[in-house]
This record gives structure tokens, C-alpha cells and sequence, in this order.
């Protein structure tokens, strides 16, 4: 009865278009007030309890950071800089908007402002050149998701503030798999280029890709600083977060000149209000997942998968199913909160290392936020492009048929994840 008012709650408040933080406050205190004998008071207690994680105090942070950036013009930048590189190829302005996101990925660490500030250069871009307008905001949309692999990484974050396991680590880990999400769409791009006779712009020359790099070089800057934090050891993520905050307002302000001192108050006024959404979404979920457990329905999704087979490949093939089709459903966040730890201990339980495992699970949730019918930059890429929905999911799917071989790579191959956090931190 309990699982039947929760679930059912759940899936009608989806189905109205509640939002997923909604949706799953509303079952939860559905089930708490029908159903257990709790006092809503834990309500509140549980979401506390979620959100009072210091991994937790660097997403602000890193969400400050690339605010503060974005507003400095560093989205123009980028492009520029990617647009001299890779823009002489044929289809172009389609591998520049998957460099600029694979470059604007160290910067961000979330797919949907990746998208719109992408998007909002991009898309106008490729269809004054002659791109269709449907395949620009399909491959805007799906060049989004490097951002949340390559670090910095949101879900990543999330992930350790869930198990203990080093943010450091895991961020390490999805650089290799966002550089070949990246190449792999690039490839998918360029094939689709050929293949429609999409333009393509005269090379530049030496001096516009120096003057470009130039150009971007602070921007890209604030990677290496976040990247060598990391690897120093001697500032966490939160202590990390902070220092790119401090360096993206020295930029913006005083080297780029693209924010002035009155526009701060409204970069960190929206960045706050940004944050308190995703750590509410955080906080909400896990009440929700506190639900799931007392109902033991994750050790049932544990056994009943250790039940069907132990082994390994099956276990990730069984996985990486459930997580493809829950991200078509489910907010990413929600997801890793509510499903992450079982499916850790499934994982764990046939001899996956976590750090792997973390990697191709956040990977496999950042394909969900491009698929229907809750794929958010899906959304976001479309309403851009002042697009009806379904042209962009046709034109899409190449990139997902793409996106999907990748991702079955990092799940059967540990050591595109692991051959680098072992390399700079030590073999486990």
C-alpha cells in the first residue's frame, strides 16, 4: 500500500507536469501522512539531512564561477578560439559547437547552462549559415552533455557527497570519457556533413587560431586552476570552488572588461537562486530515497538483480539499461540520489570499482537529459531554436546512437575511467 501511494503519487504528478523536486515532495509527504505512522516533522529533517554535506558547499561555487565567466563574454571566446581550430572542416560551425562545449565543460559542470549559453551563440550561427535549424539544436543539445563528464562535474559531486568516494577521483576519471563523448560526436558530425553537403568556412590561418587562443587563454585558465587544485592536494573541492570564484571575478571585471562591479550582485543573486533549486532538488530526493530504503525496495532492485546473474558484463549491460531508460523519465539529480547507492552495491557486490561505476552511471544520466520525455536540454535547445520538439529528436539520434556506443566502451573498458585518477592519485 505505502509503495502503491508513493509511486502512484509520483508518476500522476509527473504526468500533470509537476516538476521532479515537486513530484517527489509531494509523494513523499502523500506516503508520510496516508500511510507510516511519521510525523511530517521528518520531512524537513530529512531534507536537511541531505543537503548538510561540505562536498556539497562547492557546487554554489562552481556554479558562481561559471556565471561569473559567462558574463565576462567568455562564451564568445570559446567559440572563437574552437571556431579557428575545427571550423575550416566541413560542417564546421557543427565541430565548433562540440569543441566550444567540450572547452566551456571545464568551466560549467552543468549540462543545462551549457546549452543555453552555447545555444544562445550557436544556433542563430548555424542556421544564418545554411545548417538546419533542427540539426543545430540537436547537436547543441547533445554537445551539453560533456559538460557534467568532464571536470568540473555536478553529478560528480553529488555522487561523493552520497558515498565518500573522492570527488577528486571521479573527476579525474570522466576527462578521458568527455574527450571521447566529444570526439564521438564530432565524428557523427562530420559524417552527417559529408553526407548533406553542409558548409563548411575558409581556413583563417595561424595567426586567427594564435590571436583566438589568446583570446580565450584566462578562460581556459580556470580549468588548469581547478584541475591543479585537485591534483595538489592541497585545497578540496569546496576550497577549490572558492578560489575559481575569486579568479572568475578578476577576469570578468579587470581582464575581460565584459561585467562591471554593478552587474555582480545579479550574477551572484542568480547564481544563488540556481543553487538553492538544485540543493533543494538534492534535499527533496533524499527524503524520497530515505522512503525507498525503509521500504527496503532498494536491497529488493539488489537481490533481484543479483538473482538474474553475478555476472559481471550482465550486471553492467543490466545497469546501464535501467539508467538509460530511468534518465528518460527522471531529473539526473533525483536519479543518482534515489538510485546511485543500491546500484552501487550491485556493482560492488560483482567487483565493479566504484570510481568506474560512478563514471559510466553519470554518463549514462547525462544521455537521458537529451532523450523524451523529460530530456531538459532537449527542451532548452528547441525552445532556442524556436523548434517544434520532435524535429530535433529526429535529427538527434545519430548523436545518440553515437553517445550510446561510447558510453558501452567506458562501461566494458575500466581503464578509460581509471587509468587516470590511478596515474595522479595512486592505484587503489
Amino acid at each position: 500500500m505505502g509503495i502503491s501511494i508513493l509511486f502512484g503519487t509520483f508518476i500522476i504528478c509527473l504526468i500533470i507536469g509537476v516538476p521532479v523536486a515537486i513530484c517527489l515532495g509531494v509523494s513523499s509527504v502523500a506516503y508520510l501522512y496516508f500511510y507510516a505512522d511519521i510525523p511530517l516533522v521528518v520531512f524537513p529533517q530529512k531534507i536537511f539531512a541531505g543537503v548538510d554535506s561540505f562536498v556539497l558547499l562547492c557546487i554554489p561555487g562552481f556554479i558562481l564561477a561559471g556565471s561569473l565567466m559567462n558574463g565576462g563574454g567568455i562564451t564568445d571566446r570559446i567559440i572563437r578560439f574552437a571556431s579557428a581550430g575545427v571550423g575550416w572542416v566541413r560542417g564546421g560551425l557543427g565541430l565548433t559547437n562540440v569543441a566550444g562545449s567540450m572547452l566551456f565543460a571545464g568551466i560549467s559542470g552543468t549540462a543545462v547552462a551549457e546549452a543555453a549559453s552555447i545555444g544562445a551563440v550557436m544556433i542563430p550561427g548555424m542556421r544564418k549559415e545554411g545548417y538546419p535549424v533542427a540539426f543545430a539544436a540537436a547537436i547543441t543539445a547533445a554537445a551539453s552533455t560533456v559538460g557534467p563528464i568532464i571536470p568540473p562535474s555536478v553529478p560528480m559531486i553529488i555522487v561523493g557527497a552520497l558515498t565518500g568516494v573522492s570527488v577528486g577521483r571521479m573527476f579525474m576519471a570522466g576527462a578521458i570519457p568527455g574527450i571521447l563523448l566529444g570526439l564521438g560526436m564530432m565524428a557523427v558530425c562530420y559524417i552527417l556533413a559529408v553526407k548533406n553537403g553542409y558548409p563548411r568556412q575558409p581556413w583563417k590561418g595561424w595567426r586567427e587560431l594564435w590571436n583566438a587562443f589568446l583570446g580565450a587563454f584566462w578562460a581556459l585558465m580556470l580549468t588548469a586552476l581547478i584541475v591543479g587544485g585537485m591534483l595538489s592536494g592541497l585545497v578540496t573541492p569546496t576550497e577549490t570552488a572558492i578560489l575559481a570564484c575569486v579568479y572568475a571575478f578578476v577576469v570578468g571585471v579587470y581582464i575581460y572588461r565584459g561585467i562591471t562591479l554593478r552587474d555582480v550582485p545579479k550574477i551572484v543573486v542568480d547564481s544563488a537562486i540556481t543553487s538553492a533549486a538544485l540543493l533543494a532538488l538534492v534535499g527533496i530526493a533524499n527524503v524520497f530515497g530515505w522512503i525507498m530504503a525503509s521500504e527496503e525496495i532498494p536491497q529488493s532492485i539488489a537481490k533481484t538483480m543479483l538473482s538474474i546473474t553475478r555476472n559481471k558484463a550482465l550486471i553492467i549491460l543490466l545497469i546501464n539499461i535501467l539508467l538509460l531508460i530511468v534518465g528518460m523519465f527522471m531529473e539526473t539529480i533525483a536519479a543518482l540520489i534515489i538510485l546511485f547507492p543500491t546500484l552501487l552495491a550491485v556493482a560492488t557486490g560483482v567487483g565493479i570499482d566504484p570510481v568506474h561505476f560512478a563514471t559510466f552511471a553519470v554518463l549514462n544520466l547525462m544521455i537521458g537529459l537529451t532523450t523524451p520525455p523529460v530530456g531538459v536540454c532537449l527542451f532548452v535547445c528547441a525552445n532556442i531554436a524556436k523548434q517544434p520538439l520532435w524535429p530535433v529528436i529526429r535529427a538527434i539520434f545519430p548523436f545518440l546512437v553515437g553517445n550510446i556506443i561510447v558510453l558501452f566502451l567506458v562501461s566494458y573498458i575500466p581503464q578509460l575511467s581509471l587509468w587516470l585518477p590511478n596515474l595522479l592519485f595512486g592505484a587503489k
